[in-house]
């Protein structure tokens, strides 16, 4: 039987590769010169078919977010437990190029900004009452919670006790929260003296990314950190936070890629650092919007006090992140005097 000989192009080859494998890459090792490792980027998304609000019939307007959560079931494992289950078999089962992780995302309770909206009119608020700190009544500036706002976030506690009695849900495992005082006071009503485990305590970290959309409008201007501090002293701050606000501007307002920019950031930032599966962020009704629209969720609008889980997909692929310069920030048109329409009170 006769034998092949290898040619001698093969034979090239293979002293070659014997060349950049014994020689080479050892000799960039020991000059601290190992190759590069590939590139990868993240992209995020939402898993849908979980909740109601996936649901495309299901209307925002007529939404109450205490009712999607008592489904009946002839398990023995509550709707819950079933779903924290398949939460741990997706990160088990998956690729290690993908991390699944539930946002518990809250809209803050009614604040004194809102009731001022509401008697004005947006097209007056816009103009010229969102400009101003407050009116003879009512301050607005970095908004405080109304009676009635309270009231909503007692409602979302008490809708978490239910859910952790009768449903067992996944306790968040970190809290964040936005820097303005409405969402800390929220957070604070909504998830202190809960029955949480010793290993899962409320003690929500504040971060700045998660805020409203900014500029102009007063009631989106941070207090300075020592005003938060005093009022929740064993918060802690993320690192670098500043003590003046050191993004509102009285000029120009976020246009909704620059804040769409801004969340991607703040999403990076906690996929990133955070290991935990569950998660909940005290925020806004257009840094919701935002967050939804980053992790290509429906559009759902939340009222004030509603809070909806969101299951997202974070799955690494190679190559780099689409280069995206700043988004601009717009003017906005404004009056000097309120409209002739709008009643002061």
């Amino acid at each position: 039987m006769p034998i092949s000989r290898p040619s001698l192009c093969s034979l090239n080859s293979i002293i070659a590769f014997l060349f950049i494998t014994t020689v080479i890459v050892p000799f960039m090792v020991m000059m601290g010169q190992s190759p590069a490792p590939s590139e990868e980027h993240t992209v995020y998304s939402t898993v849908t078919g979980y909740f109601l609000q996936d649901d495309e019939a299901t209307d925002p307007k007529g939404f109450d977010f205490v009712t999607d959560a008592d489904l009946s079931s002839n398990s023995k494992l509550t709707q819950w437990q079933r779903f924290a289950r398949e939460i741990s078999r997706l990160n088990h089962d998956g690729s290690e190029k993908v991390t699944y992780k539930l946002l518990y995302l809250g809209r803050h309770g009614e604040g004194y900004h809102n009731l001022a909206e509401t008697f004005y009119g947006t097209e007056a608020w816009d103009c010229y009452w969102s400009l101003q700190p407050g009116n003879s009544t009512s301050t607005w500036s970095d908004a405080l919670l109304t009676p009635a706002g309270k009231a909503q976030a007692l409602v979302a506690h008490a809708f978490w006790a239910h859910l952790i009695t009768t449903q067992k849900i996944p306790f968040p495992e970190t809290y964040y929260t936005s820097p303005l005082l409405r969402c800390l006071a929220t957070a604070s009503l909504t998830f202190s003296h809960l029955d949480l485990p010793k290993d899962r305590p409320f003690i929500p970290t504040i971060k700045e990314n998660i805020r409203e959309v900014i500029g102009v409008h007063t009631c989106d201007r941070r207090s300075g950190k020592s005003v938060i501090k005093s009022k929740y002293p064993d918060w802690p701050f993320e690192d670098g936070f500043a003590e003046e606000d050191p993004l509102w501007s009285a000029e120009l307002r976020e246009t909704d890629e620059a804040i769409d920019q801004r969340t991607l950031r703040a999403i990076e930032d906690i996929f990133s650092t955070d290991d935990h599966t569950y998660i909940s962020l005290s925020t806004h009704s257009g840094q919701i919007a935002s967050m939804l629209r980053v992790l290509n969720h429906r559009v759902f609008g939340l009222g004030t006090g509603q809070a909806i889980p969101v299951l997202v997909k974070a799955e690494k692929l190679p190559g780099p992140a689409p280069v995206k310069g700043d988004a601009p920030w717009m003017p906005v048109k404004t009056c000097s005097e309120p409209p002739p329409a709008a009643i002061t009170v």
